[in-house]
């Protein structure tokens, strides 16, 4: 599985540099975007071991091809991934809950069905529980992120959400976390929370050390998200992060899943 993975990360991370290279401006990186999309097309229907391989680019598109074209992984998964970084680009409010899971559908869930994929998994049922966990993991970097990503001029609570609440943008441009943004933050996490609850049978339903790997993958998202509401109140400066006294705890936890409270 490892080069397998290690092919597709390497190709998102490549996208998500270019999208988020903020000295160029939007049409370049979108022009980028699109020639990255077209090598992926290339590389999926065609041996590249032909083409000199000294370039980054070309080592990355001549194992991904390997990995789409003997394990059959969707090529719409890769575009959905596309089309998200293309997104970062242009977008930077969102006014409903629909509109951020449309986003986390195609920037987070298509990475767990492929991990799923690659390891030989074809069910849907797998697939709708990582589609949730994988959400619950971009949320949860979403409110981890909350302050940083508010100077980068980005906020991904949706509007209707903290509108809901009373609060105001305007409090946040003068650095004050309100209750009322309090509020709209705990309501973010029990969207949060319901997704890791989704999330948890596809940790149950593979085996070996992806069963491993996805328990403490589970665990560690669900106590950032923990530490995170802990922090709420100063989000706009900390960034709420795990340290190394929370490796056993994960370690603990994931060993003792099996009808473990959370």
């Amino acid at each position: 599985m490892r080069p397998h993975v290690a092919a597709v990360y390497a190709f998102a991370r490549v996208a998500d540099d270019i999208a988020d290279e903020g000295r160029e401006p939007a049409a370049v990186r979108q022009a980028r975007l699109r020639a990255w999309q077209h090598q992926l097309h290339v590389a999926a229907v065609s041996e590249t071991g032909s083409r000199p391989t000294d370039g980054r680019d070309d080592l990355i598109f001549t194992a991904l091809g390997h990995s789409i074209r003997s394990l059959d992984l969707p090529l719409s998964l890769f575009d959905d991934l596309l089309s998200a970084f293309d997104q970062d680009i242009t977008t930077n409010r969102y006014d409903s809950w629909p509109h951020v899971m449309d986003y986390c559908r195609r920037s987070a869930n298509p990475v767990g069905r492929l991990v799923l994929r690659i390891a030989g998994y074809r069910d849907d049922a797998l697939n709708r529980s990582s589609d949730a966990l994988c959400t619950a993991l971009q949320l949860t970097n979403f409110w981890q992120d909350f302050g940083r990503d508010w100077r980068m001029g980005r906020l991904y609570v949706p509007r209707e959400a903290f509108e809901s609440c009373g609060a105001l943008e305007s409090d946040l441009a003068i650095g004050r976390m309100s209750p009322a943004w309090g509020q709209a933050l705990n309501a973010c996490f029990d969207v949060t929370r319901a997704r890791f609850e989704a999330g948890r049978a596809v940790c149950d339903g593979v085996c070996g050390r992806l069963r491993l790997e996805l328990r403490l993958t589970w665990h560690g998202g669900w106590r950032v998200l923990e530490r995170v509401q802990a922090h709420q109140l100063t989000l706009l400066d900390d960034r709420p992060t795990l340290g190394a006294r929370d490796v056993a705890r994960l370690l603990w936890r994931a060993a003792r899943w099996e009808g473990t409270a959370v």
